[in-house]
C-alpha cells in the first residue's frame, strides 16, 4: 500500500494480517506515534506494556525484540529501527493529562481520544485501551526512578518496521502532547508491507516487497 499521513493531533485504525509488516515513519523528525495493537479474532488480547518489558529485562525495545499481550503471546516483533529509543511505560496523552499536567482549561481530548475514536468502529471500547507503545517518545530514567521527556532522537525519514504475529487491528496516532514533540505538532507517516517474513533480512526483501535497506 502506498505511504499514509496521519495528520498532527489525530488517529487511524486498521487491521494488519499475521505477517506483515508495519512501517511508521516520522517524516518531519522529533514526533511520537502512539501504538496500540488488539487481536483482530478476540479484542480481549491487547498489547501488554509490564509483560513485554519484563520478558525483555529492559525498558527500551528495539530491533530483534518483540511486543507480548495480556496472555503472554508475541503480538508484534521489531523487525528494523533506526532509532532506538521508545517508551512504553507513559499512558497516552488525554484530556486529564492536559488538565492535571499542563493545567489547559478546555483541553484536546488528546491521544487517548484519538485512539478511542478509532479503534470504536472495531468494537473496543475507552477502558480496554491500554498502555501504548509510545513510537519515537524520549523518556528517560534518573537515578532517583524520576521520569523526563525529552526530545525525540528520531530525524526526518527515520523509522521502525514490526511485523504481525498474528491478526491484529492497529491503532496509531501522531501524538498531541507538546512536550512529547519537542513543543511542535508534526505528522505521522505509516505504510503497510506486504512482504512474509522469509523475505525480511538484514532490513531488505526482494523484489515483491518494498521494505528499504536500513
Amino acid at each position: 500500500m502506498a505511504i499514509c499521513r496521519i495528520p498532527p493531533r489525530s488517529g487511524v485504525a486498521f487491521p494488519l494480517g499475521r505477517g506483515l509488516c508495519l512501517r511508521i515513519i516520522d517524516p518531519d523528525g522529533e514526533q511520537v506515534s502512539d501504538l496500540l495493537a488488539f487481536n483482530a479474532e478476540d479484542i480481549g488480547e491487547a498489547i501488554s506494556s509490564g509483560r513485554s518489558l519484563d520478558y525483555a529485562s529492559k525498558i527500551y525495545l528495539t530491533t530483534g525484540d518483540a511486543i507480548y499481550s495480556n496472555r503472554s503471546n508475541v503480538m508484534l516483533r521489531i523487525l528494523q529501527d533506526t532509532v532506538g529509543r521508545h517508551d512504553f511505560l507513559l499512558t497516552p496523552c488525554s484530556k486529564d493529562t492536559f488538565r492535571l499536567i499542563y493545567g489547559d482549561e478546555h483541553p484536546h481530548r488528546g491521544c487517548f481520544g484519538n485512539l478511542a475514536a478509532a479503534i470504536e468502529p472495531y468494537g473496543i471500547g475507552p477502558d480496554q485501551i491500554p498502555t501504548a507503545f509510545n513510537v519515537f517518545m524520549n523518556v528517560t530514567v534518573d537515578a532517583a526512578g524520576g521520569l523526563r521527556v525529552e526530545a525525540p532522537l528520531s530525524k526526518p525519514g527515520d523509522s521502525i518496521v514490526l511485523q504481525a504475529q498474528q491478526d491484529l487491528i492497529i491503532a496509531l496516532t501522531a501524538c498531541a502532547a507538546l512536550q512529547s514533540n519537542n513543543y511542535a505538532f508534526k505528522p505521522i507517516d505509516y505504510e503497510v508491507l506486504g512482504v512474509p517474513a522469509a523475505v525480511v533480512v538484514a532490513g531488505q526483501a526482494d523484489d515483491t516487497g518494498t521494505l528499504g535497506a536500513a
